[in-house]
């Protein structure tokens, strides 16, 4: 393997961007000019950089320039979103029509690496763009189609942010904006000419190209829109260098070129510039695989891993997805202030604003007088609380736990991982529908959605998770008896909210373990304590006469394990039956958990509502893909998936050890609340 070549990292900033090392493995990233250095790394051609270039120049080495890709994040560079993609170029810069670029020297030799598996894994990408409607920064709104001429062509005009260097570099200028909006107005009589923003002008943070002078009788969009809304409702596209004529190209529009992008001068595009070095025709495939496969470097932040542009792509997907979903004003009540940094974090959105508060009353005048929704974590609802919700005209969210949550209790301080928020109730509470039982109802599930739940499902269960995973021993659990139904029954605790919500007249432990007893006589039940009861935070311990119906007792043992080892499960509610479910278990129910009452248990008591029977796939895929939302370990907004794969690696790090004792408790506590490490922006 060749040893990674010393690099002077030449501005401070570039060794902030996120990932940097992952981005370029082959350099031996120094924040100082010095011996033995090999190469200067610097952004573009910016100012920062030109002592870096001179330097490199100087000495014969070669300077290396970073960019963006031109699949980047969700949020803004200038608002702080860290990119997925960096182009690094040892020619040139790719904006720079004025010299050679590693980009043009990639599209030039197309001859020789473009065939047919990478012409094919271009076009897949170039359709999933135009699917998806992704783009650079993708967070632009949906387009107010009001402002739409339907009696009339539609021409799409770009601007630029004034002093943007890919202009001059790309040999152009102010004025060219000028003879763009001329050409425009010329080339198209009667056209609807629409002018778009870019979108760090339309955020306010930058000045664009085109003066108002010029903007007489034209739709400006000066709010940072989808193009793909843009895109699809224009039938020609006017731009100087912007990337937002790639993105047209390969959407099959028309595209006039009044500058020299690096897409240009290939035959794709009608250029009123002539760039000698190019010249030659170029299928939008070569471009394509150029400018989104070979040049740029792709990094999963979820992982931490480089990877390639269908992964990248796939993570912004659901990135957006997730921006659009917490997107707006949050404001919060009742949420203990050790758990308001993770809350933070699960809510954490380009598109959101989060702010918990002290009071409920506070709360819902805030989200009602910011537009916003006021969260609160439902199992901790107060009398305030609900005063508040009462009154309030905001929409509420109640926020729980997710399915699969973290790597050790919420008792214990330990942060939760994923969480459920649903705006209809909440999934333990039976007695009204909760986004989670509306969804299973509704079916619709497609095959593609049950196949992956049931990719998720069978690495769970081979994993051995489940909700806290905790690190516990497995010992005792072959000398359960072969010849006898072997019943566990999982303990809760007494004052839970599912309990609470989801019981009828039996509800505690105990009499839990003495109906099963009852309907079961010749059973072998096996009792396993809920772990916040075994750890003395919460009530619900078995009494004496519940006890001597017990045959054995799992406490301590891993849930997992339990659960392999039993033929059949007996609960309440608890998400111990949803596990066992999983794993093909048998399942008793004596309250009315979340999967009761569709087919797939044994059920105690009626589900008045839950008309539909749902395959288990079905039933997995709501509550552990639909339902809640997670971040890793980092903060990352992430998949379920990702989540289970970084809870198994994390099985091979030694757990940090329980809090024990009222005064580490309280410290451990006072120290969660003191945490104010930032969300990673994306």
């Amino acid at each position: 393997m060749t040893a990674p070549i010393p690099a002077w990292v030449c501005a401070p900033g570039v060794r902030r961007v996120p990932f940097l090392k992952t981005f370029l493995p082959e350099y031996e990233l120094r924040a100082a000019p010095g011996p033995g250095i090999g190469a200067v790394i610097g952004w573009g051609l910016k100012r920062t950089a030109a002592m870096g270039r001179s330097w490199a120049e100087t000495r014969g080495l070669p300077y290396v320039a970073l960019e963006d890709g031109f699949l980047r994040s969700i949020g803004l560079g200038e608002a702080g979103a860290a990119s997925l993609s960096l182009i690094a170029d040892d020619l040139g810069v790719y904006y720079d029509a004025r010299r050679p670029s590693r980009m043009e020297a990639e599209i030039l030799g197309a001859d020789a690496w473009l065939d047919a598996p990478l012409t094919a894994r271009a076009e897949a990408v170039i359709a999933r763009l135009v699917e998806t409607g992704l783009s650079k920064t993708n967070m632009g709104e949906p387009l107010d189609r009001s402002v739409l001429d339907r009696g009339r062509s539609r021409v799409l005009i770009v601007d630029q942010t004034l002093g943007d260097a890919a202009i001059a570099y790309g040999l152009a200028g102010p004025d060219s904006f000028a003879r763009m909006m001329a050409e425009a107005r010329a080339a198209h009589p009667g056209a609807q000419l629409i002018v778009k923003r870019h979108p760090a002008v339309a955020a306010g943070r930058k000045t664009g190209c085109i003066p108002a002078a010029l903007l007489d009788g034209v739709t400006l969009i000066d709010r940072d829109v989808r193009p793909i809304d843009l895109l699809a409702e224009v039938e020609a596209v006017h731009v100087v260098t912007s990337g937002l004529g790639f993105e047209a190209l390969l959407r099959g529009l028309p595209v006039t070129c009044h500058g020299a992008p690096f897409y240009a001068g290939w035959g794709l595009t009608t250029d009123r510039l002539e760039i000698a070095r190019r010249g030659v025709a170029r299928p939008l495939q070569a471009v394509a695989a150029a400018a989104l496969i070979r040049l740029p470097r792709y990094v999963d932040p979820v992982t931490g891993e480089r990877c390639e542009v269908e992964r990248a792509l796939e993570r912004l997907v659901s990135f957006r997805a997730r921006a659009e979903r917490l997107k707006g004003v949050w404001r919060g009540a009742g949420f203990a202030p050790a758990k308001r940094p993770q809350v933070k974090r699960l809510l954490n959105a380009p598109t959101a604003s989060v702010r918990i508060h002290n009071f409920a009353r506070n709360a819902a005048t805030a989200a009602e007088a910011e537009g916003g929704r006021l969260i609160y974590w439902a199992g901790k609802e107060t009398e305030p609380i609900r005063k508040a919700v009462a009154a309030t005209s905001a929409p509420v969210v109640r926020m729980e736990d997710g399915f699969i949550r973290s790597r050790g209790l919420g008792s214990d301080f330990v942060g939760a991982l994923s969480v459920a928020l649903d705006d209809l109730g909440v999934y333990y509470d039976p007695s009204a529908p909760s986004r989670l039982e509306t969804r299973i109802e509704a079916g619709g599930f497609t095959d593609a959605e049950r196949a992956r739940a049931a990719r998720l499902r069978r690495r769970v269960v081979e994993a051995g998770l489940s909700k806290y995973n905790l690190d516990a021993p497995t010992e005792g659990l072959d000398r359960w008896p072969k010849d006898r139904e072997r019943v566990l029954v999982v303990g809760q605790v007494e004052n839970d909210k599912s309990i609470l919500k989801g019981c009828g007249a039996l509800r505690t432990n105990s009499g839990l373990v003495q109906a099963v007893r009852r309907d079961r006589p010749d059973a072998f039940i096996v009792y396993r304590n809920h772990p916040d009861v075994l750890a003395g935070n919460r009530p619900g311990r078995l009494d004496v006469s519940a006890l001597v119906e017990v045959d054995a007792t799992a406490d301590g043992l891993d849930i997992a394990a339990c659960l392999d080892a039993c033929d059949r499960l007996a609960t309440l509610t608890s998400l111990a039956g949803f596990e066992a479910l999983m794993r093909g278990k048998a399942v008793s129910t004596y309250g009315r958990p979340f999967y009761g009452g569709w087919g797939l248990t044994e059920d105690a008591m009626r589900f008045e509502r839950r008309t539909r029977r749902a395959t288990l796939d079905e039933l997995v895929h709501a509550a552990l893909i639909d339902y809640p939302i997670y971040i890793t370990p980092d903060g990352w907004p992430c998949e379920a998936e990702d989540l289970v794969e970084a809870l198994i690696a994390a099985r091979d790090a030694p757990g940090g050890p329980a809090p024990r004792g009222r005064i580490l408790r309280w410290w451990t506590g006072v120290r969660a609340s003191l945490d104010r490490t930032p969300p990673p922006s994306y």
